[in-house]
């Protein structure tokens, strides 16, 4: 027969086993957490080096191409303003992917004063890393047709896209109608290089830029594969 004193050296001995443990999954747990903490500070330290890499770049060659420090600065501003509607678009849906339509009309609709975009584009999610770069291209698009193109009077833009699954391609059109008589310019612009070399590059695609005398045509040839969520490619 077991004495009192057994019996609370049992439940004590209970109660130690318990607390040791707890104190092993508490520390697993934290530990848990470090890494995950770790990794978080890791990406949102890549994302930053990434957005002022971009800054440092719209800042840069806007000056370098301005005809004034006004223009300079007004182009910086309408270049950082479109960065930043990117990454609230981004950030309401966790970084996880934009819809492509999200992502047009982001981009559109600043310079939309009446509806002047017919858009027929399909419903596809778009990765998180190919949402800055096709809007930022819109960005330039629009900025463009506003100044010399067919946003600066009656004119509007036809803006269409298509999955090729056969080819794994994805085609992106946006054409100027209505608009002044367009001649090629006689030197590339920073908004032109931006999207036939740095932007469209970031997606490992191709952009044809071709000034038709009735309006800008804007055709993109980007990999699927660079475009959308892994998910969406099986």
């Amino acid at each position: 027969m077991t004495s009192e004193k057994e019996n609370r050296l049992d439940i004590e001995n209970a109660k130690l086993r318990r607390l040791l443990a707890q104190a092993g999954v508490d520390a697993a747990e934290k530990k848990i957490m470090e890494g995950v903490q770790r990794l978080l500070l890791e990406e949102l330290h890549h994302r930053i080096k990434n957005v002022l890499a971009t800054v440092m770049a719209i800042a840069s060659q806007s000056l370098r191409n301005a005809k004034s420090v006004e223009d300079g600065r007004e182009a910086i501003e309408h270049r950082l303003l479109a960065l930043g509607r990117v990454h609230d678009l981004l950030l309401k849906t966790n970084w996880t992917s934009a819809s492509l339509a999200s992502i047009v009309q982001t981009a559109t609709e600043p310079f939309d004063k009446g509806q002047r975009f017919s858009v027929q584009i399909p419903d596809i999610e778009v990765s998180p890393a190919a949402v800055l770069p096709l809007a930022m291209i819109l960005n330039e698009l629009c900025t463009n047709a506003v100044k010399y193109g067919a946003l600066s009077n009656g004119g509007h833009v036809a803006i269409s896209a298509a999955v090729d699954t056969s080819k794994e391609r994805f085609g992106f059109t946006w054409i100027e109608i209505g608009g002044p008589s367009v001649q090629t310019p006689t030197h590339q612009s920073f908004g032109t290089r931006l999207i036939e070399q740095g932007l469209v590059g970031e997606l490992r695609g191709e952009a044809h830029l071709s000034f038709e005398p009735s309006g800008v045509v804007c055709k993109l040839d980007i990999p699927l594969a660079s475009l959308v969520p892994m998910r969406q490619t099986t």
